[in-house]
């Protein structure tokens, strides 16, 4: 999209703050907002203690578009906000109206009571996390920095992972990290020509020669001792009463054996989901090449989306996706550039030229891990807060609280100087299906029981971040 002012589809935002300004008018009343970047919005609710770092609540504005060609499949319209007495149907139910709204919400209802922070309390609103966060996020961390400084904040609170029943248990998976994130993108040129005089391969061939070699050396996942995912392996072991015996003893003997611990990934990589967050990803999404059927294509290039695991790194993605296509470049007598470094280095002329590069210059090394020992207090106080607010409104067997981490990216990605104490939790009640069953796709919704569930939650960690006196 073009820059505010210019591009207009970024008007839609006004109508929004204009709904939000009506609907919890103690907010406005009492916070002090700041818009960044015109549609970014900081709140700022002052407590009396100047001591004590704030609470940073964080939240998006933006959903992602509906594809017009599935509108009929929708229960309800898609923007209705139909409510059917137990479901809130919509797009932005799922992601991430219910975390903005449900945090207005509770600052209203605690303004409306009568409370008064001792610690202070501040909103952070992107409006363009679905298209990386450029404009609002990114411009409103500049603003927090500058305002308020590196490490002011004792914790942050931004959308992420939920709580669902796994083996027999309910499990909280707060993400205490991210993976990095990187768009390869591999471009094939070579000369062009008619088409009924063809060489034995086009550029498009090449290419497909080399995507498909992609796709046969996907990137070996390996569950590293420390990592989010073996800490949350682990609470499984310890925790659920459903979990097959021999995984239960694979992974409680993997805390010192490496021959189990593999055992526990083979185990364990049967589930796709879990591998994917275990290991770097790699999907090859998007594709162009050729203008017309009787002219060879004198280029043709694909996006490769990597997502990063969070002990590897920016460099080691580049540096094995770069040795991966060495010797089909060779084989292709292709010179070879990856990443700005000449790799073929050879004089004699090549037929055609592969490159590869960061498709968008967006690149993203994984994100720091957010410390969760006992000694750490605000993985201390998120728990507890978690507990609690499954206790009060579900009652009956505790929950667990496990490390977990983001498959994706949220607007936290720009916050990391902010806090080192940074948490992807939403505190949304999945039952037993997966946290990507409606979200970015037809038909998504939130049971309001379990919205409800989510300004308590928020509600339970405002009050816990005000009395504590270890953050």
């Amino acid at each position: 999209m073009g820059p505010i002012g210019t591009d207009h589809r970024w008007d839609a935002f006004g109508p929004f703050h204009d709904y939000i300004l009506s609907s919890f008018p103690n907010v406005h009343a009492t916070l002090a907002l700041t818009k960044v970047n015109t549609y970014g919005l900081i709140y700022e609710w002052k407590g009396s203690d100047d001591s004590l770092k704030p609470l940073l609540l964080a939240a998006h504005q933006d959903v992602v578009p509906v594809n017009p060609d599935t509108v009929d499949e929708w229960t309800h319209p898609p923007f209705s906000g139909h409510f059917d007495g137990e479901l809130l149907w919509g797009r932005g139910t799922s992601d991430d109206k219910n975390g903005l709204i449900g945090i207005l919400s509770t600052v209203e209802t605690l303004i409306e009571n009568g409370f008064k922070p001792t610690r202070s309390v501040v909103l952070a609103f992107g409006f363009d996390e679905e298209t990386s966060g450029l404009f609002g996020a990114a411009k409103l961390a500049d603003y927090l920095l500058e305002n308020f400084g590196e490490n002011a904040f004792a914790m942050l609170v931004d959308e992420g992972g939920d709580y669902m029943i796994e083996h027999g248990k309910a499990f909280a998976t707060p993400g205490i990290a991210e993976k990095g994130y990187l768009d390869v993108r591999v471009e094939v040129e070579s000369p062009g020509g008619h088409s009924s005089v063809p060489p034995p391969h086009t550029t498009i061939g090449i290419l497909s020669a080399l995507l498909v070699h992609f796709e046969a050396n996907p990137y070996t996942p390996r569950l590293g001792r420390g990592t989010p995912i073996y800490q949350k392996s682990l609470c499984l072991a310890a925790h659920a009463p459903g979990l097959p015996l021999d995984l239960r003893r694979a992974l409680q003997n993997a805390v010192k054996s490496d021959k189990a611990l593999r055992a526990a990934e083979k185990l364990l990589f049967q589930d796709r989901m879990f591998k994917s967050l275990v290991g770097t990803t790699q999907a090859i999404d998007l594709i162009q090449g050729g203008v017309k059927t009787n002219a060879l294509p004198e280029s043709a290039w694909a996006v490769v989306n990597h997502r990063i695991a969070t002990d590897s790194s920016l460099d080691e993605v580049k540096e094995h996706d770069t040795n991966l296509l060495k010797d089909l470049a060779s084989e292709f007598n292709l010179s070879y550039t990856a990443f700005g470094e000449d790799i073929t280095g050879q004089d004699k002329p090549a037929y055609g030229k592969l490159r590869l590069s960061d498709a968008w210059g967006a690149g993203l090394t994984p994100a720091p891990i957010t410390p969760t020992d006992k000694d750490a207090a605000p993985y201390q106080l998120l728990a507890g807060t978690i507990r609690a607010t499954y206790n009060a409104h579900r009652g009956g067997d505790d929950v667990v609280v496990s490390p977990g981490i983001m498959s994706g990216n949220t607007d936290t990605r720009y916050y990391w100087k902010l806090t080192p104490h940074i948490f992807r939790y939403n505190h949304h009640y999945t039952g037993n299906s997966t946290l990507f069953q409606d979200i970015h796709t037809v038909n998504e919704f939130i049971a309001v029981d379990a919205y409800i569930e989510m300004i308590k939650f928020f509600t339970i960690l405002i009050l816990n971040a005000d009395e504590s006196t270890s953050l």
